[in-house]
């Protein structure tokens, strides 16, 4: 496979715009212009990277992959830029970044200032939010970029037109129980008497207890609600449940009475990273922070110590 690198932008300019006829007016060039190139792009990779709907064109997974690389490779130069303007003149404005606790708190929050020294024209405004508002702040233009947990087993959604979504982390969830419990795999979790704790919104978490539900054909039930990691800890450290959380938010996380087991088959939850196309310099600006999140990210998840067993 010879891929032209220099086509990739018209893939990722299709990817963020939500269309060909989008594109070609971000880009300044004919329709016409941008279909052959992803056309051409098709022949080098042997894949089909585009359909056409009623809709407009949609990529397929391949050339969503073959996007997501043409955005890390966008990325990696902006990154390049801002170290060599070494104090990035070029780089300026609000970033207005969402995102849910455990990812603020163990990466975000300690990055900060750090961030601040490597981009000094850039303001920082995070925010904590669900799901469903964030998305809606993401689309109204409220949010520059949000920070989303999935299940990974999940099946794809179709993203909004325009949206860029950019892969973070994969990280594996933790059963936590009451100390003394044992479960060697998923099917023996259908034995265990122990209930599920329900959490607070619809989130990643809820939507892994439902699929190891139908895959194992647990019954029990869900009790109580929680919002925070350590609420959840102490539920478990009284009896009161098991629950299913993600390594990142058991980072640095103290409670005396629980175990964390690493049961084959929970799957994983996946943390990414969403955006709307809305010119150049915002471009640009959502491009060098994805660099550091990617950077924080690994420098969060590079000492596993401080995850309780």
């Amino acid at each position: 496979m010879d891929i032209d690198p220099r086509r990739l932008r018209y893939l990722l300019a299709v990817a963020r715009a939500g269309g060909v006829l989008a594109a070609a007016d971000e880009l300044q060039m004919t329709p016409s212009a941008v279909s052959q190139q992803i056309a051409r792009l098709e022949r080098e990779t042997d894949r089909v990277l585009m359909t056409r709907t009623t809709h407009g064109s949609a990529l397929t997974p391949e050339g969503q992959a073959l996007a997501e690389a043409a955005l890390q490779i966008e990325q990696t130069l902006a990154s390049v830029q801002v170290r060599l303007e070494r104090g990035d003149a070029e780089i300026h404005g609000t970033m207005r970044l969402g995102g849910f606790q455990s990812f603020l708190s163990v990466v975000v929050a300690p990055a900060l200032a750090q961030w601040k020294r490597q981009l000094p024209g850039v303001h920082f405004q995070v925010s904590e939010l669900e799901p469903d508002p964030m998305m809606r702040a993401l689309k109204d233009g409220d949010l520059d970029a949000g920070i989303v947990e999935l299940d990974a087993e999940d099946s794809p959604k179709r993203l909004p037109s325009g949206m860029v979504e950019v892969p973070l982390l994969d990280e594996p969830w933790k059963l936590v129980v009451p100390a003394g419990t044992l479960a060697s795999d998923v099917a023996e979790l259908g034995r265990l008497t122990l209930p599920w704790l329900g959490m607070g919104f619809s989130g990643a978490s809820a939507r892994a207890v439902a699929r190891l539900r139908r895959a194992s054909g647990m019954n029990q039930p869900t009790v109580h609600r929680y919002f925070a990691t350590q609420t959840a800890l102490a539920l478990v450290a009284a009896g009161e449940g098991m629950a299913l959380i993600p390594m990142l938010a058991l980072q640095g996380a103290q409670q005396d009475g629980v175990e964390t087991l690493d049961v084959p088959g929970l799957g994983t939850r996946r943390i990414v990273l969403r955006s709307y196309s809305r010119g150049k310099q915002a471009n640009n600006l959502v491009s060098a922070v994805t660099v550091l999140l990617h950077e924080a990210v690994a420098a969060a998840t590079a000492d596993e110590s401080a995850v309780p067993a």
